[in-house]
């Protein structure tokens, strides 16, 4: 008796642990952060392009020069006096490349945060149109599924003009395969 109730619920667990994988199979993945993050990374970058092109030509060679140039050579004079020419030449390039990289960092950060209404309105339409186009798709997987199991079950009792038959609907069913949204 003792083993009859323990193989119960070993049929229990495993029968939950099923039904637990089909869910999460079903999930949709769409998720209105996912898609605020992706948002949020394309305006960031189209933000460094924008700083870059700032930097090239709203402001001439000379400011350059003067500020960025100047600044990584005090930099470099500052924290390496004692060091070689050649160490001391890179460290001053490093440092203009560092403020350089500040500067268009801050005007793509800046980009960022006033697009920041535009990126939250455009995350909540694209997750909703993204949202059900993939339960749709998960709908559309699950009655193909569902074809498929039924020819299969006739397939084991069918005679061979049957089988020929089912054969066909299994091939024009393979043709008209479900696409994933994702893609498109």
């Amino acid at each position: 008796m003792d083993l009859t109730i323990n193989n119960q619920r070993n049929f229990q667990k495993i029968n939950f642990k099923a039904q637990k994988n089909r869910q999460e199979q079903n999930e949709n993945p769409i998720t209105r952060k996912g898609e605020a993050a992706k948002l949020v990374l394309g305006t960031f970058t189209v933000g460094l392009s924008f700083g870059a092109k700032a930097l090239f030509e709203v402001f001439d060679g000379d400011f350059i020069y003067d500020v960025f140039f100047k600044s990584g050579q005090r930099i470099a004079d500052k924290n390496f006096k004692n060091a070689k020419e050649g160490k001391r030449f890179a460290a001053m390039l490093g440092a203009t490349i560092g403020l350089v990289g500040l500067f268009v960092a801050g005007v793509a950060s800046i980009y960022t945060l006033f697009s920041a209404p535009k990126i939250s309105y455009q995350s909540k339409v694209k997750t909703f149109e993204k949202t059900k186009e993939f339960d749709t798709y998960i709908k559309t997987n699950e009655i193909e599924k569902s074809l498929y199991d039924q020819i299969n079950s006739k397939a084991k009792q069918a005679t061979n003009e049957e089988k020929e038959e089912l054969k066909n609907q299994y091939l024009i069913l393979k043709q008209a395969k479900n696409q994933t949204p994702i893609n498109k």
